[in-house]
């Protein structure tokens, strides 16, 4: 009897390492396949951004100026060619080297 008990519970230890395995195994194949959306670059290097996620980054990038309107256009604008929007409300311009060196015909700053 006691025989039988130690190869149940031998059984019983098995399928729970197994699992236990297994789960670790899904959850590390799941966060290898997430976006990258948890990086801290994500939107901020040249390219990272996906053409959807340029509006609620533009509506950050402009949450502060007086002029809206211009502001959002522009860092739409450049978000579409660049695909990414500087950190901030302000600045940070060097971490996106397009949306940096894109002048008007004055050679101002084109993206907000």
């Amino acid at each position: 009897m006691a025989g039988k008990m130690s190869i149940a519970l031998f059984v019983l230890l098995v399928v729970f390492l197994t699992q236990n395995q297994v789960s670790r195994a899904k959850v590390m194949v799941d966060e290898q396949q997430q976006p990258q959306r948890n990086n801290q670059l994500y939107g901020v290097s040249q390219g990272s951004l996906q053409p959807q996620d340029c509006q609620p980054r533009c509506t950050y990038r402009c949450s502060k100026t007086s002029y809206k309107k211009p502001c959002m256009f522009f860092c739409q604008k450049c978000c579409a060619k660049c695909l990414c929007v500087p950190a901030g409300t302000y600045g940070n311009k060097q971490t996106c080297p397009c949306y940096n060196n894109w002048k008007t015909k004055r050679g101002g700053p084109k993206c907000p």
